[in-house]
């Protein structure tokens, strides 16, 4: 059972990192992408969010085409920096964010739309430049919703499955997580340790789930 609490710990970190990329990315793309208008942004907005519905092993592939050894990254990384993505929890960490990515992404993209323009434009009024504009009013008004993709995407970080198994394997204390380890649990005849898994698992989730459904914007609304 000790393996199930080092899994457990691995999948935490995990999924805290890629929620952290998560929140510098997707907040700033979708301020962006909520904001300017120019020619493909419908292309643009699809491309982001195609890892939501495509399958976990073609996003794998695809990584492992960047950031393999041999991939167009991860060739460069391994012969100027002797770095190796593959088979590490950064690659872990790496595809966790890609997959949970359309979660914050989507969320940040609805929440600053709903921001009322005019309240942007009052503050450059009073001479405030566009970076404390965006932190002053922005952000505050569109906090809830961000944190509610947040949210989604750390839970759906925690059982990211298929393109974890592919860049960065199964080793055990170091790229097994909480999903992987149930694979190999229930493959290995051990059902104590893959329903310990299969429960600390669920709970999580689950708690997640109830959270970002309390900060839901409409349903706050609607309650007020």
């Amino acid at each position: 059972m000790d393996g199930a609490w080092v899994a457990l710990a691995l999948t935490l970190k995990v999924a805290g990192w890629a929620t952290a990329l998560n929140l510098l990315l997707g907040v700033g793309i979708g301020f962006l992408m909520a904001r300017c208008r120019f020619p493909g942004r419908d292309v643009l907005d699809a491309a982001l969010t195609l890892p939501m519905v495509m399958p976990p092993t073609v996003l794998g592939y695809y990584l492992l085409v960047v950031i393999g050894s041999h991939g167009i990254l991860g060739a460069w990384l391994l012969q100027h920096f002797g770095i190796r993505l593959i088979f590490t929890w950064q690659a872990a960490v790496i595809a966790a964010t890609l997959v949970a990515f359309p979660l914050v992404f989507k969320a940040a993209r609805a929440a600053f739309e709903g921001v009322d323009p005019q309240l942007e434009d009052a503050a450059r009024t009073l001479g405030i430049g566009e970076v404390a504009v965006f932190f002053r009013v922005s952000l505050p008004l569109a906090w809830r919703g961000i944190l509610a993709g947040l949210l989604l995407s750390f839970a759906r970080a925690l059982g990211e499955f298929g393109a974890t198994l592919m860049v960065a394997g199964s080793i055990v204390g170091k790229t097994q997580t909480l999903s992987i380890a149930v694979y190999e649990a229930v493959q290995a005849g051990q059902d104590d340790t893959a329903n310990f898994l299969v429960a600390v698992t669920s709970i999580t989730c689950l708690a997640v789930l109830l959270s970002a459904g309390r900060l839901v914007p409409g349903r706050v609304a609607a309650r007020a």
